[in-house]
């Protein structure tokens, strides 16, 4: 049986998407067998495996969420090593107010993904930049979600926030659901903030920190506009082997 893994953070700009890419494409040049789940309007994690074309997508994780049955018609292989995508696009965006009404609007994503999850060995979920219906969705469907998080003042409000979030989806819909660990990206250690940050850090979650960091880099944030995860793009990068070392720390842990 597959495991559901969300990458959820309700601050933007903070590796979500770089992580959930990267991580899926290094779980399949494993030989493990991996779905990326775009769950995000803006689409990114379906443009940085090389699906440009969004507009018209007429199968996306949008009409898996209004009709969970579809789920298969949705998902697509990408051309790289043992890694399908759940595609999205802005359509998306509409799937939170027509399903208000719904009585399990909060367990569509996990009515589909059910039908599935046998089929892979890990799916991972990357999610959009809010605690609303949509990352609901995803958590509910979840064994386990990262937090990928910059080492800054606010990141630390907001990580609070979201462990809250966290432990009301756990205690109202999903019991199974747990903290994979708290990912740091973008990191500099050369800052003093970034070093306090993480100080502050290993005193409250010191068993949920990954012992690997991604750090500030340049590849990185080049690869997405090719539309390939970091391994394709240049495998010999630092966030290439940094993303690699993160994916054995999550094998390890689930």
């Amino acid at each position: 049986m597959g495991k559901i893994i969300t990458f959820a953070n309700q601050k933007g700009g903070v590796g979500k998407t770089t992580s959930a890419v990267n991580i899926a494409a290094e779980a399949g040049l494993a030989g493990k067998k991996v779905l990326l789940v775009d769950n995000d309007p803006q689409g990114n994690a379906t443009s940085a495996v090389g699906l440009f074309n969004k507009k018209n997508l007429t199968h996306s994780t949008y009409s898996t969420i209004i009709a969970p049955d579809t789920v298969r018609s949705s998902i697509q292989k990408t051309k790289f090593d043992n890694l399908d995508i759940m595609p999205s696009n802005i359509n998306l965006a509409g799937a939170e107010i027509e399903i208000i009404e719904f009585n399990d609007r909060h367990k569509r994503l996990k009515s589909a993904l059910d039908q599935i999850k046998d089929e892979y060995d890990y799916i991972f979920i990357d999610c959009p930049p809010t605690l609303g219906l949509l990352t609901v969705n995803a958590l509910v469907a979840s064994d386990g979600i990262i937090i990928p998080m910059q080492c800054e003042y606010f990141a630390l409000e907001g990580l609070a926030q979201l462990s809250v979030s966290v432990k009301k989806v756990k205690q109202m819909y999903n019991p199974k659901l747990e903290l994979v660990g708290i990912l740091i990206t973008m990191y500099n250690g050369r800052l003093n903030l970034s070093l306090q940050v993480m100080a502050e850090l290993k005193k409250y979650y010191s068993d949920k920190l990954f012992k690997t960091v991604i750090a500030r880099n340049v590849r990185l944030s080049e690869a997405p506009s090719y539309g390939k995860p970091i391994k394709y793009f240049d495998k010999h990068s630092k966030g290439s082997q940094a993303y690699a070392e993160v994916t054995q720390e999550i094998f390890e842990r689930i």
